[in-house]
């Protein structure tokens, strides 16, 4: 008599335990919620109100505003003092940066290098500018500007001319580059500089056993690795150019016949607002205005950043 084994009994498959997904963390919330709070209140808010104020229109004869849409936009794009005023910040924009950027890179290179005695003397003498208010700066370069007194008088009376008028319609945007390149060179000059303390020395040794020269390490290590730097000086200088306003503003009680109210495109935004009282189609003036900035900053960020990779 034959027995058969009875079969194994099935063993129930255990399906391992699903991973938790990790708990998100809340904390860093926390420490950035007061810039985040700011931040909003501070840039997301006006911009997001300047927005919606540029798409209504002020009755002068009905009285209260009604839902215009992009028809403020469209005035702005056919507007001859708008685009008179962007045309002459474009003009300030490609002569001024260059020769800003420039002398600062110089100033940068010089101070950097270990043949300028008391380079932290001349660094500082070089920044203090940007430390002098706008305002400030415009009030002083404004008198020294006067051809009526101030140096330019001096000088005036001193070579029996009158050839000097830095304030005259030839001599206007130079004058007041001059004052922008005055501020801002010792600024761009320490971006410049902070970049060229954070080079590897390895570079400067493998270049000097190659038998570089001074020039050839300026130009074969120390631009190419400060190229970074120089998109970002580039980049606040387009935005500053754009924002033109203080040092014209001021120096309108000189010569209120040659800087009118759309002098710069910030300026006839104010100018609008402020003592036009039309703040609908001022604000559709700043918001055009800052599209072109962010769309132009960006094409140059994009092309720095391609060179670099």
């Amino acid at each position: 008599m034959t027995s058969t084994a009875a079969p194994p009994a099935p063993v129930p498959s255990r399906r391992a335990p699903a991973a938790r997904r990790p708990r998100r963390k809340w904390r860093g919330w926390l420490f950035v919620a007061p810039f985040m709070v700011v931040f909003a209140l501070a840039f997301i808010a006006p911009v997001v109100y300047a927005f919606v104020l540029s798409l209504y229109r002020d009755q002068a004869f009905f009285g209260g505003t009604v839902f215009v849409g992009a028809d403020n936009y469209l005035q702005v794009f056919g507007d001859p003092k708008f685009w008179d005023a962007f045309q002459r910040v474009l003009v300030f924009l490609v002569v001024q940066v260059p020769i800003m950027l420039v002398l600062a890179l110089i100033a940068a290179l010089a101070i950097d290098s270990a043949r300028l005695h008391a380079a932290g003397f001349f660094r500082i003498v070089i920044f203090l500018p940007y430390a002098v208010p706008a305002v400030v700066a415009a009030l002083m370069w404004g008198f020294i500007y006067g051809d009526h007194f101030g140096l330019a008088a001096d000088l005036n009376h001193l070579f029996g001319t009158d050839a000097i008028k830095p304030l005259s319609q030839n001599w206007l945007l130079t004058s007041i580059g001059n004052v922008v390149t005055w501020e801002f060179v010792g600024y761009n000059m320490l971006i410049f500089y902070s970049a060229l303390k954070v080079i590897p020395k390895e570079l400067f040794e493998a270049a000097a056993i190659d038998g570089a020269g001074t020039f050839r390490t300026i130009l074969s290590v120390k631009l190419p690795a400060i190229r970074g730097a120089i998109v970002v000086a580039t980049i606040f200088s387009i935005i500053g150019s754009f924002q033109l306003f203080n040092e014209p503003n001021i120096m309108r009680n000189l010569v209120p016949n040659m800087i009118v109210t759309n002098y710069t495109p910030n300026m006839y935004a104010y100018n609008l607002s402020f003592n036009g009282q039309q703040y609908n189609y001022s604000a559709a003036v700043a918001i055009v205005m800052g599209v072109i900035t962010a769309v132009i900053a960006y094409v140059v960020q994009l092309r720095g950043s391609r060179k670099e990779m």
